[in-house]
């Protein structure tokens, strides 16, 4: 039995849109970086995955933790906050990439807002956030919220 929760609180929803998310959004950066116009020396969830693994790895081990992030973040987003508005979307879309300025960038060897790389890093990193934001909250306002027996039935 699927846990339906209220007000589009599945489980099964919330990881859809999350992996959706991270799809799109992964799309938009991989397509980016493949025209340079990327200031970043690798994608970043790349560059995390080789941190914490301790070697170099092929981009979709990269891809793969993106999309374990920003699934993560997203469950988090439909399951459990009280306010799913857009403001609430880009207010988390804002205080994860602050969170990604001071915490993660440091941890990679790039420096406080990725200025061992670049100031470029700072906007750069903003972008994908943004659509984080926008993609979440659009998505869960529009993904129907659930599907009856009926409208399969055919």
């Amino acid at each position: 039995m699927i846990d339906t929760g209220s007000n589009g609180r599945s489980w099964l929803r919330a990881v859809g849109i999350g992996i959706a998310v991270a799809v799109v959004t992964a799309i938009v950066m991989l397509a980016l970086t493949f025209a340079g116009a990327s200031p970043f020396p690798k994608p970043p969830s790349l560059a995390f995955a080789e941190t914490v693994l301790r070697r170099p790895l092929p981009l979709p081990v990269g891809l793969l933790f993106h999309a374990a992030y920003v699934t993560f973040w997203s469950v988090i987003f439909v399951r459990y906050f009280p306010r799913r508005d857009i403001k609430t979307a880009l207010a988390l879309a804002g205080a994860l990439w602050l969170a990604i300025l001071v915490l993660f960038f440091p941890v990679v060897g790039w420096g406080i807002a990725g200025l061992k790389v670049s100031p470029k890093l700072i906007p750069a990193s903003f972008v994908p956030h943004l659509l984080f934001g926008l993609f979440l909250w659009g998505l869960d306002r529009y993904v129907p919220h659930a599907i009856s027996r009926h409208s399969r039935a055919t």
